[in-house]
């Protein structure tokens, strides 16, 4: 039988326990061997957004999964040069791990814009693409591209790194939102003020 492994990327700008409470749920609800957090680059999406420095934000991941065995960082995105593509990712995955099945995790918010991704056709070819709930996202799937994809029903969290960092910003304690070795990274590298 084929390993599975789940594909989950994002900005991790931090990452929080939403990241890794809905990563964990997929990971039981498909019965996936792994789980790779691939923090992006420079998420194309996202170019007018200051992030913070790419090895910080690795650094956060790492320790927010380290304890988890069924968890991996995956440095690729941030190695390769110019914008983060999801489907570059998916090729370069496809290579590595031959003969796995692979399990692209999106939130459901996704839904409004996958069709604007680089080569979104290749995307549903190479992966399973998973899309989970969110707060406050009800779509209705129109695409017949997007009925390809497993829609997952997981637990609402409503946590998100916009939030965190504005929450900082403010003076505000981010305590119960992220793992206890991120808000000490935080702490320590004055991230977010």
């Amino acid at each position: 039988m084929a390993r599975k492994i789940g594909i989950l990327g994002g900005t991790f700008d931090p990452p929080h326990l939403g990241h890794l409470l809905i990563a964990q749920e997929v990971k039981e609800k498909l019965n996936l061997d792994q789980i790779l957090f691939i923090p992006t680059a420079l998420p194309p999406h996202k170019k007018k957004i200051k992030i913070s420095p790419a090895l910080a934000r690795l650094q956060m991941v790492n320790l927010a999964v380290k304890n988890n065995p069924g968890f991996k960082v995956l440095d690729l995105e941030l190695r390769r040069k110019g914008a983060s593509y999801t489907v570059d990712t998916l090729r370069d995955l496809t290579r590595r791990y031959l003969g796995t099945q692979l399990f692209l995790i999106l939130g459901e918010d996704n839904l409004n814009y996958i069709q604007s991704w680089k080569e979104p056709d290749e995307i549903f070819r190479l992966a399973k693409v998973t899309f989970v709930s969110r707060p406050g996202f009800k779509n209705k799937i129109a695409n017949s591209r997007l009925k390809k994809g497993v829609f997952l029903k997981v637990r609402e969290i409503d946590i998100s790194s916009t939030e965190i960092r504005e929450r900082i910003k403010k003076g505000k304690s981010i305590r119960y939102m992220v793992p206890g070795k991120v808000l000490l990274y935080i702490k320590r590298h004055n991230l977010y003020k």
